[in-house]
């Protein structure tokens, strides 16, 4: 059996900011990194969470939030390397199966924070097989904007936990910097959820 290629069309910042457009009122987790500053780069939101340092971390600080929250859409937005970092975390997201919980893998095939080295998946591992094989209900790839409307929908409706496969094509676009300050991050984060924030 050989492996089956995809050949990524979708330019990472186009489709996220298009993303974020089409789901006004979900949570955004962002993994380190590239993802942060595509989420950024779309416009500063309330409700969005950006992660510094914490590779790995965007799955489970997700997977919190939507478990916490379910009257909310939770939308983690991260990269493949990060993903790979925390591969057990989509075994935790599958057991507890949050229906608000949505995981978009931006995936370049390299490992964008350390000098663009193949990753895994760009060596042949599917994530989208992988997230199945954890027991991921509905588990999506997808390679053009054509797509953003379906999915923005099925985000919208929170009806079962997803994994978003989105293969990007392999460019470093300028980095746009969220803030750093992760305590004034997670006090825009409570008060736009109606909490005290301290």
């Amino acid at each position: 059996m050989g492996i089956t290629t995809i050949d990524p069309r979708l330019d990472r910042r186009e489709f996220v900011s298009a993303l974020i457009d089409a789901i006004p009122d979900a949570l955004i987790v962002s993994g380190l990194g590239s993802a942060s500053y595509d989420v950024f780069a779309a416009g500063e939101r309330d409700r969005n969470f950006y992660l510094w340092g914490a590779m790995g971390g965007a799955v489970p600080v997700g997977l919190g939030l939507a478990l916490a929250q379910p009257q909310e859409s939770v939308v983690v937005i991260t990269g493949d390397g990060e993903m790979l970092m925390g591969i057990g975390s989509l075994g935790s997201a599958a057991v507890s199966a949050p229906e608000n919980l949505t995981i978009v893998v931006l995936d370049n095939g390299h490992f964008g924070e350390t000098g663009m080295q193949r990753s895994h998946s760009g060596l042949g591992a599917r994530l989208s097989e992988v997230a199945a094989g954890f027991g991921i209900p509905d588990v999506i790839e997808i390679d053009t904007l054509d797509h953003v409307d379906s999915l923005a929908a099925t985000i919208n409706r929170r009806e079962q936990l997803t994994f978003v496969q989105a293969h990007i094509t392999v460019t470093e676009p300028p980095r746009a910097l969220p803030p750093r300050d992760g305590v004034a991050v997670k006090n825009k984060v409570r008060a736009a959820l109606g909490f005290d924030t301290f």
